[in-house]
């Protein structure tokens, strides 16, 4: 893992090798140029809980970081209690990713260190991507010259995959942990939990540990016997 800063890390697997891109491979085409490209871009990626916004965003970090960039990842969750003072000095960044931006607005506080930011880094010509769980337009910010800029962002929905969507995905994330799943047992996984990304890999992390440490193949009967099902 690649420690940044605030103890915050980037996941192992945050990759762009790891996202099964289904319907928003122009979402990830786009994130990808980011991270690789010097070009002044700001780019706004929306959609529910769960869809994989925090994992493109740390996979966009990754990559640029590899490339030679000076990049941040920064999670605004209020988990994290992190003072809007945070941002200061961020606008000199090659590419900045700013995750869950919703969880501040209406702040003012952070709501007016936010427009600095962007100022900054429009001046600058550095890379800006942020995620919310709603569309720029939708969000609830309160002042009107931060809301405008918002609005001037790429913008790009994270729709959620169907069944034989995530499916795959889970077969892709298998693959890239080193595990294979058959389709039988990738299906019993989608009938025995809630069915999007964000819990059903954990529980594939789960697993594999099992897996590695019981040298067992992925079989409904050994699934079940881990869940307990």
């Amino acid at each position: 893992m690649q420690q940044l800063p605030l103890e915050v890390r980037l996941a192992d697997h945050a990759v762009f090798e790891s996202f099964y891109s289904g319907s928003n491979a122009a979402a990830v085409h786009s994130l990808q140029q980011a991270a690789l490209v010097d070009t002044p871009t700001v780019i706004w990626i929306w959609g529910a809980a769960g869809q994989g916004k925090s994992h493109l965003l740390q996979a966009c970090t990754g990559a640029a970081h590899q490339q030679g960039y000076s990049t941040s990842y920064l999670p605004l969750d209020r988990s994290y209690e992190l003072p809007p003072a945070v941002l200061d000095g961020m606008e000199e960044l090659d590419v900045l990713c700013l995750d869950d931006v919703h969880q501040v607005a209406g702040s003012d506080e952070w709501e007016r260190q936010l427009f600095v930011l962007f100022e900054g880094i429009k001046r600058r010509g550095s890379r800006l991507i942020i995620s919310a769980d709603q569309a720029p337009h939708q969000a609830p910010i309160r002042l009107p010259d931060l809301a405008s800029r918002f609005t001037s962002a790429i913008t790009y929905r994270l729709s959620p995959l169907g069944d034989q969507q995530l499916l795959e995905s889970l077969q892709l994330r298998a693959t890239w942990l080193g595990l294979t799943l058959p389709d039988e047992t990738a299906r019993f996984l989608l009938t025995r939990v809630e069915r999007q990304p964000g819990s059903l890999f954990p529980l594939l992390d789960q697993l594999d540990q099992a897996a590695l440490a019981a040298q067992k193949r992925l079989t409904v009967p050994f699934v079940k016997s881990v869940l307990q099902v």
